[in-house]
């Protein structure tokens, strides 16, 4: 009997506890309840380059198209290395190879060759260098780039900034409505991010075949702004 009395205190303790916290007061609005939605935002330089470069190659049969294109990405590959690059920033995106047809006659198409195709995500951190990164590319028979595009490598503190400017922006139009109603601010009754966000990521598609050499490219990385939204509710009276 003994255990049974004990086994019954503590579930009914353990009912209290569920009961009690099931039974959280929420917020009671007694004055006048409004809803300020707000944007934050911070400005950084981007400190990070990324550059999509390809090779495409075209040649009778398919093996000799492969076999030109990676000739070619071979010495891409060496003139990274040589510049500093570690492997960790360059990556393969794509490989492809595909038959080429002449489609002039509709009752027969006529094979013309073969295209390969083999494309290099590659990231590095000194920005002023972007344009020279560009030109020895192109110097290797890179003939399709896609950038460059920037990016900032470790947003948290900026959008943590931006969210700190969200509220002060939340705080202050609040001060605004309260006093055009003729109404003070009493407090802050919630909160919530509606969302952070970084920049899109825009890439700029270059012909490389049809690039004039004989200045370096020129590139700048400019600003970007991070934004954070917040949801706040106010009492007023």
């Amino acid at each position: 009997m003994r255990y049974m009395i004990f086994g019954l205190a503590a579930a009914v303790s353990l009912a209290s506890a569920a009961a009690a916290q099931v039974a959280t007061p929420v917020p009671v609005i007694e004055g006048t309840r409004l809803d300020i939605v707000a944007t934050g935002e911070s400005l950084r330089t981007p400190d990070i380059v990324v550059i999509n470069a390809g090779i495409v190659t075209e040649a009778p049969t398919a093996s000799d198209a492969l076999r030109a294109n990676n000739r070619q990405m071979n010495g891409v590959f060496r003139a990274l290395r040589s510049a500093g690059f570690a492997d960790r920033d360059i990556q393969t995106a794509s490989i492809s190879l595909r038959p080429r047809y002449d489609h002039s006659n509709r009752n027969e198409r006529r094979l013309l060759g073969y295209t390969a195709s083999n494309q290099l995500t590659i990231r590095f951190r000194d920005v002023d260098q972007a344009g020279t990164v560009i030109d020895m590319l192109v110097a290797q028979g890179v003939n399709q780039i896609n950038g460059p595009s920037f990016q900032v490598d470790s947003p948290e503190d900026a959008l943590d900034e931006a969210r700190r400017d969200a509220i002060t922006t939340a705080r202050a139009r609040a001060q605004l409505y309260a006093a055009a109603a003729g109404m003070r601010v009493v407090r802050i009754v919630a909160i919530s991010e509606a969302g952070a966000s970084r920049p899109p990521v825009v890439m700029q598609r270059m012909a490389s075949a049809a690039m004039d050499m004989a200045e370096s490219v020129p590139v700048a990385p400019g600003e970007q702004r991070l934004t954070a939204n917040v949801s706040v509710t106010f009492e007023l009276q």
